[in-house]
């Protein structure tokens, strides 16, 4: 029996948005410069919540009849919706949470497409616009709040994940919210969810009212890893580059669980970006954690680590297995750190202006053949760029395993290839085939997974 579709007419949820004859026709433009494309896959996302998908191609064409117009009101602004998923509405009402996310995704795509063209002398390849404007974005959304302690901690993880692995996360969730802590995560399911779940339960045993749930995505992946039910406060970055940014930026910590090559490409962005001389006195607590059972799993990423970008980087976390209680602690204590170091250097608490972040780490990479061919992922360079090129390949490899244009691009002249130096591509490979082997790459229950890349021999 085929879902039901449902046509209804929105008003925004809270403020009216109001928008510029010149944004409502880009918003409506079906070409190529156009946003009305873009617009509409976030929104489809978003209608999509708590329905497990990895695949944002698939579902594009699972709704290929779904539509989004605006409708200009007096008073402001309304969204008519064609053919939308029924799953997304109590008795004919669409609920609530999604109408929140609907114009999230419209205020961000409009904000982030127009504010490069209201700031003057605005350079996409300069550092401090770019980091300008993941501020800029986050402050637009409301995510920054002045006054506020740091309690902001940074969950990563895989949204494929079994059901003992959700639940450690869950747990972990549940402890930071007794301490007081908030969560942001990449807003979809599995270990991204987990933590916001168990830290709303904390939250409540403590009564904790202004518990918040940020859940930070980038228009690519919003398909794969549509947002959770509980983000109280989505904000759509512009690229993964933005999005990575925007984490350690308004983060005060991060917590790292298993995951697949998503969570290898934050890991070795935060690394990289922590090996950075100007950061090395820079508080910022960083713990790998999972179950008993994933031991091995964080055994393997640290010898990875070692083995790739030296021993000086894996001074930068703490691998705490299945002890949530100290992995919460281990994390308060951290973010009072924070704390004390930002009060003292002066430097606000919403946002980490003083963490050095190099250019390489800010450049969107967008993933073809050649440019994945291309990646120098060789030693005879410095740390933090062996993980920047590293960081690459693994982003490639999500392209062509979730985003709509890394699929196309892999069905039509097949896997990326992945070349270097052995002592670096070895151990990658082998890494690559575990994820594989512990069903890291999709969701349980889809179908098997058919590896977007492969690894030469041979140096570049």
């Amino acid at each position: 029996m085929s879902e039901a579709k449902i046509n209804a007419l929105v008003s925004p949820e809270g403020a009216l948005e109001i928008l510029s004859n010149h944004e409502v026709n880009r918003l409506k433009d079906r070409s190529e410069g156009g946003l009305y494309r873009l617009f509409r896959q976030c929104a489809l996302a978003v209608l999509n919540t708590g329905v497990e998908t990895d695949d944002c191609k698939d579902l594009m064409e699972a709704h290929a009849d779904f539509d989004v117009r605006l409708v200009p009101q007096p008073r402001g602004l309304k969204l008519e919706l064609i053919n939308a998923p029924g799953h997304a509405f109590v008795d004919g009402e669409l609920l609530r949470a999604i109408r929140e996310h609907l114009f999230s995704v419209l205020r961000d795509i409009v904000y982030t497409h127009s504010i490069p063209q209201t700031i003057a002398g605005f350079r996409r390849d300069d550092p401090d616009d770019i980091t300008n404007l993941v501020f800029h974005i986050l402050r637009n959304a409301g995510v920054l709040e002045p006054g506020r302690q740091p309690d902001m901690v940074v969950c990563w993880g895989g949204h494929s994940i079994g059901h003992d692995e959700y639940q450690y996360s869950k747990e972990v969730g549940h402890q930071l919210g007794l301490r007081g802590l908030s969560i942001i995560t990449g807003c979809g399911p599995g270990a991204m969810k987990g933590p916001m779940k168990g830290a709303t339960i904390g939250h409540a045993k403590q009564r904790v009212h202004d518990g918040r749930y940020v859940g930070i995505t980038e228009p690519a992946i919003i398909g794969a890893e549509a947002p959770n039910p509980i983000v109280n406060e989505l904000v759509i970055m512009p690229d993964i580059e933005k999005r990575l940014e925007a984490f350690v930026r308004c983060g005060h910590g991060v917590i790292v669980f298993p995951g697949g090559v998503g969570t290898a490409e934050e890991i070795l962005y935060l690394l990289g970006i922590l090996l950075h001389p100007d950061n090395a006195d820079l508080p910022f607590p960083v713990v790998f954690t999972g179950t008993r059972e994933n031991a091995e799993y964080f055994e393997m990423i640290d010898q990875f680590i070692r083995n790739a970008l030296g021993d000086q980087a894996a001074d930068k976390y703490e691998i705490i297995i299945d002890d949530p209680v100290r992995v919460a602690q281990a994390m308060r204590r951290g973010v009072k750190d924070v704390e004390t170091f930002r009060r003292a250097m002066q430097d606000a608490y919403y946002f980490n202006w003083m963490l050095k972040i190099d250019p390489v780490f800010q450049m969107p990479f967008e993933p073809t053949h050649e440019k994945m061919r291309a990646l120098e992922l060789h030693r005879d360079q410095p740390a933090h760029m062996i993980a920047v090129n590293l960081r690459k390949a693994f982003s490639g490899i999500v392209a062509g395993n979730v985003k709509e244009s890394g699929i196309r691009q892999v069905q039509e002249k097949g896997p990326f290839e992945i070349a270097g130096d052995p002592t670096l591509i070895k151990p990658l490979e082998a890494m690559l085939e575990e994820f594989v082997a512990q069903n890291r790459m999709k969701l349980p229950g889809s179908s098997a997974y058919r590896p977007s890349y492969r690894i030469v021999s041979g140096a570049v």
